[in-house]
């Protein structure tokens, strides 16, 4: 599985001084530098070397300063990292090849560079945003068909484990949770109920939501 290449390309971007998180907007591995403005790096992650994770690295481009696609080392010497035409075709599209051994070494196939300036300024904010409000590091990269820990899930659990011993004026909630009164007016989720004006409750679906996810 792709999470199993997470791990080593997180431990080699965070060697080049980035902080990296996994399952950011829809990217498999987000680094961001500590710079001001920072500079982003995303690295998409496939078992093997394959037309799609071009596709996806050509669609990141757009809000990032480097692009990596990183998958595992064909064996054999028979995979897309052995054909001239590929890493050429990533070379000209300025989109950097990580690959991973058995191992779990990383070594540069082909380096990233920035051919053309960023397009998509506003995806871009909404990237580094949730990088910086979300958490630690809650998700593997590469992780599919399981609910992305967001920012947002994290504060919304954070109300809930507010709740647990029973309901709560927002105030009181606002100062371990800063956006708690938007989060509980809009219950996304279904965890909390209004019992009164600025007063609310948990409901069992929010219990059941920090069984899932208990709060340290």
């Amino acid at each position: 599985m792709e999470t199993s290449l997470y791990l080593p390309v997180k431990a080699f971007l965070e060697s080049a001084g980035y902080l990296v998180k996994g399952e950011i907007g829809g990217c498999d591995l987000v680094g961001i530098s500590g710079d001001e403005p920072p500079v982003v790096v995303i690295c998409e992650l496939k078992m093997s070397f394959n037309l799609e994770v071009v596709l996806q690295a050509v669609d990141r481009a757009a809000i990032a300063d480097e692009v990596w696609i990183a998958a595992k080392i064909s064996a054999k010497g028979r995979g897309r990292e052995a054909d001239k035409r590929y890493r050429d075709l990533c070379r000209r599209l300025g989109i950097g090849m990580l690959g991973i051994s058995d191992r779990g070494d990383v070594s540069v196939i082909v380096a990233s560079v920035t051919p053309m300036p960023r397009t998509n300024p506003k995806r871009r904010s909404r990237l580094v945003r949730e990088h910086q409000k979300r958490r630690g590091d809650p998700v593997l990269g590469g992780s599919t068909r399981v609910p992305v820990m967001t920012a947002y899930r994290q504060q919304a659990l954070g109300c809930a484990a507010a709740l647990l011993n029973g309901p709560l004026r927002v105030r009181d909630i606002r100062a371990g949770v800063p956006e708690a009164g938007k989060i509980l007016l809009s219950n996304v989720y279904g965890w909390f109920e209004r019992l009164d004006r600025g007063v609310y409750g948990l409901t069992d679906a929010g219990r059941d939501a920090l069984v899932r996810w208990p709060q340290t």
